[in-house]
């Protein structure tokens, strides 16, 4: 995917921070959110749509149990529209598809497949807008007032395409009140540098290396043994670089 391209990425981060660090500091998670809304539209343009309604939901959900606070029944009513809404979205993008085939197999039909893409990072901004919602409606959080907060929470692009699922306690004091300095932004910069270092230099050499292997038919005992470590190396490489890129 376009987006994942070592220059693509260089280029945004570099010009994402000129920006965050230029305007004042209540406007930083506005261009928190615009970056990561661009940054999701750079690969999927329509399924932006999906996100944003999603956030939409659960944003609202908040706000209705904070209006009806009193009101246990509706509360409940504002949790479970976030469940079914959210799993539905799941269940279709990616379920559909087996469903109709079972189903097919079953009753001897033959009701065409969707092939619909599935959206990335899906599973993730589903689930992180529906914990948001859950830990309202059991009171273990505030509901959040600001559009732009929740939306940026939800977004955050350092973790929107493959997680992890961030709950809403733990980058809610963040995300209202943050310090910022050359310390830490130094100290960000070499965590996402060696992050990329082993991406780059090690889990994508491993894994040619893998390829290489996977590619010889009369494999030898010591040679099926690299073919193992490499794979093992790749995934381990490519795991490790994507988490400290990611924190």
């Amino acid at each position: 995917m376009v987006f994942s391209s070592i220059p693509f990425l260089f280029f945004f981060l570099v010009i994402f921070f000129i920006f965050y660090f230029l305007v004042p500091k209540k406007y930083k998670n506005i261009i928190l959110l615009i970056f990561s809304l661009i940054f999701y539209a750079w690969g999927e343009p329509i399924y932006i749509l999906i996100m944003i309604f999603s956030s939409l939901v659960d944003y609202y959900n908040g706000m209705g149990m904070l209006k009806y606070d009193n009101n246990p029944k509706i509360r409940k009513r504002f949790l479970i529209i976030s469940i079914i809404v959210n799993l539905s979205l799941l269940f279709f993008f990616k379920y559909i598809d087996f469903f109709i085939g079972v189903t097919n197999s079953i009753f001897n039909l033959s009701i065409s497949k969707l092939n619909i893409p599935l959206p990335i990072g899906i599973s993730f901004f589903t689930f992180q807008t529906m914990s948001y919602s859950i830990d309202v409606y059991r009171r273990k959080i505030n509901t959040e007032h600001s559009l732009i907060d929740f939306m940026t929470y939800v977004s955050m692009f350092p973790q929107l395409i493959a997680g992890p699922i961030v709950r809403y306690d733990v980058i809610n004091k963040e995300l209202h009140e943050r310090e910022t300095n050359f310390s830490k932004f130094s100290e960000g910069l070499m965590r996402f540098l060696r992050g990329l270092f082993k991406k780059v230099l090690i889990a994508n050499n491993v894994g040619l290396l893998f390829n290489t292997i996977l590619g010889i038919k009369d494999m030898s005992f010591m040679l099926s043994w690299l073919g193992a470590l490499s794979y093992t190396l790749q995934i381990y490489f490519d795991f490790s670089g994507y988490s400290d890129m990611a924190i």
